[in-house]
């Protein structure tokens, strides 16, 4: 990884389009509908760990754990500016064992396309069912496929933010990243252009992204084992707001496992 995931506030400033709240709210609101009452998370692949540190907010056990040693030392700190605990773990996750087991645990923002082969990916689902408490969810976002398999995408690839008289424009990916129909991986060509505090600067960076489909990450679970599914959403709606990962208005494959 290279540019933006170097810079944890520039990072935290192009994601501000996410309201996290409202996501932690879905969360919760998808354990209340399986009989879950999560104590403690943990969000893995966490980078800036917003989601972590949003549960502690609400009183949770917060853990976060992130490979990069910036992303982690900058979560730390904004739990400290925050006047939240969260405990911040570097490690890999396809690797992590905490000797501890989770409520909930979370994956946000399609932070499994860094996982770039199938036994990775088996290996965190493995994980992943090992930190788990009795009864307890995984929750993972992925891209809806229709990203990279349909004519028309659900996201934007470019768009921009503004927080606190910063401007930030974002463009994640090119028209010449191609998804390499082997691998299916692409080199997302990422640019960032920051403006404010009385100047300008750029961050530009190539991120490798994994492209997985829906029948693949079925075929991953039931090789993992320890893992069942309970549920796939289409987005961020719960309850009456729930929308289906076949419906049109669907832009996120969001799934709900409970420990086997």
């Amino acid at each position: 990884m290279s540019g933006i995931y170097d810079d944890p506030w520039a990072y935290e400033l192009a994601c501000s389009f996410r309201d996290v709240p409202a996501e932690v709210d879905a969360l919760l609101g998808w354990c209340a509908e399986h009989d879950a009452k999560p104590a403690s998370v943990l969000e893995l692949a966490a980078g800036p760990a917003e989601h972590a540190r949003e549960f502690a907010r609400r009183g949770l056990a917060a853990a976060a754990l992130d490979l990069n040693a910036e992303m982690c030392a900058y979560a730390a700190r904004e739990a400290a500016r925050d006047g939240v605990e969260v405990a911040v773990v570097q490690d890999d996750m396809t690797r992590f064992d905490l000797g501890r087991r989770f409520d909930l645990i979370v994956t946000m923002l399609d932070s499994t396309s860094h996982l770039m082969t199938l036994d990775a990916l088996v290996a965190h689902l493995r994980r992943v069912a090992a930190h788990l408490s009795p009864g307890g969810l995984y929750i993972v976002e992925m891209s809806h496929p229709r990203d990279r398999l349909g004519d028309d995408p659900s996201v934007s690839t470019g768009w921009t933010v503004e927080r606190g008289g910063v401007h930030g424009s974002v463009r994640w990916g090119e028209p010449g990243d191609r998804l390499d129909p082997v691998t299916q991986i692409a080199d997302d060509h990422v640019t960032m252009t920051i403006t404010g505090d009385g100047g300008t600067r750029v961050l530009r960076g190539v991120v490798p992204y994994r492209f997985w489909t829906a029948t693949e990450l079925d075929a991953a679970i039931r090789l993992a084992g320890g893992l069942d599914v309970l549920a796939q959403h289409g987005d961020f709606g719960a309850g009456q707001d729930a929308v289906a990962l076949t419906d049109p208005a669907a832009w996120r494959m969001i799934t709900i496992m409970r420990g086997a």
